[in-house]
């Protein structure tokens, strides 16, 4: 069975019930901006400080709008929220952008002010007494400033130093936790599929069969990192963030890793397959000492002895058991 909520038309609220909509809508704003500064106010303070300045403004609105309904219609307001009106602009919950970077969550909420100043300026038009349609419009041209008033907020708050300790911030968690799991599933799918994929190549022979051994060892493999990421760290203390992210990120790059020298072998003839393989494990293998001299920082020798030697002490390894 399915049930449909009604919704009122916009057109059809009477100016009592667009006054108690916007003293909602800023009701709700306010407290997103708060759980904005909220969320953020840990990591990056600057900018906590400009959500907590935006709800304070939303909170001013909410007062006049209130000032200007108990002189119309008295102390009792209508309850009417976005949710009860067809078409009216939602809000994205908090707990949504949670994970997500602050550049993320200013987007969002420069995308309510637009909405806000949208839905003012139609009020505005819906309303034939004075002083309300003045101070809808008053309203409407104070949420098109607020886009200003953010930046205004975010030059006195966030000089270089403290846009600098932010970017530092986001990077580094960045690289917790998506380069760190990613890189580690990476490594482990290049390096610990090549001996089984290699040995089964010049054991058999047999392209298909080495791709269908690939095939599981990649698959396995990164159902088994993606699992053991998740399932290692909650990222509560540590920092390192959601334990989902990392354990997709992980798991995923491990398939990728090994699938990279499984592939080739869907071409039939042996030898084609084998050399393309061997070409593509010199890629996977220096990409690999790229990632870690650009994210982790590892010099670029140091990180090309530990992949690319430890990758082809494996290969020769799974090449010599082949062939034996």
């Amino acid at each position: 069975m399915r049930f449909s909520i009604h919704r009122r038309k916009f057109r059809d609220l009477s100016e009592q019930e667009i006054l108690a909509l916007a003293i909602s809508s800023e009701e709700d704003d306010a407290r997103i901006y708060r759980g904005y500064a909220q969320q953020l106010r840990q990591d990056y303070p600057d900018s906590a400080a400009i959500f907590d300045g935006m709800a304070a403004e939303e909170d001013d609105h909410r007062r006049q709008l209130l000032a200007l309904h108990k002189q119309r219609f008295g102390d009792h307001v209508p309850l009417i929220r976005r949710e009860h009106v067809a078409g009216y602009h939602a809000r994205r919950p908090v707990w949504l952008l949670e994970n997500l970077g602050v550049e993320r969550i200013r987007t969002e909420a420069a995308a309510m002010e637009r909405a806000a100043e949208a839905f003012y300026l139609k009020a505005a038009n819906q309303t034939a007494d004075a002083d309300t349609r003045q101070l809808l419009g008053d309203l409407a041209a104070a949420e098109a400033g607020h886009a200003d008033h953010a930046e205004t907020l975010e030059n006195r708050l966030l000089g270089p130093d403290q846009r600098s300790d932010e970017e530092r911030t986001a990077r580094r968690q960045f690289v917790l936790t998506w380069v760190q799991p990613g890189l580690a599933g990476l490594m482990d799918g290049s390096v610990s599929t090549l001996a089984p994929i290699f040995a089964t190549a010049f054991a058999t022979q047999d392209t298909w069969t080495t791709f269908l051994v690939g095939l599981a060892a990649s698959v396995g493999a990164g159902i088994s990192m993606g699992f053991t990421e998740a399932a290692s760290d909650d990222g509560e203390l540590s920092g390192r963030g959601s334990p989902f992210k990392r354990g997709v990120a992980s798991g995923v790059m491990t398939t990728v890793g090994g699938l990279g020298h499984a592939l080739p072998y869907l071409i039939p003839d042996f030898w084609t397959a084998t050399l393309i393989a061997f070409a593509v494990v010199f890629l996977e293998l220096w990409a690999i000492a790229w990632i870690q001299k650009k994210y982790m920082e590892t010099p670029l020798l140091r990180a090309a002895l530990q992949v690319v030697l430890g990758g082809a002490l494996v290969f020769a390894a799974g090449v010599l058991i082949g062939s034996g």
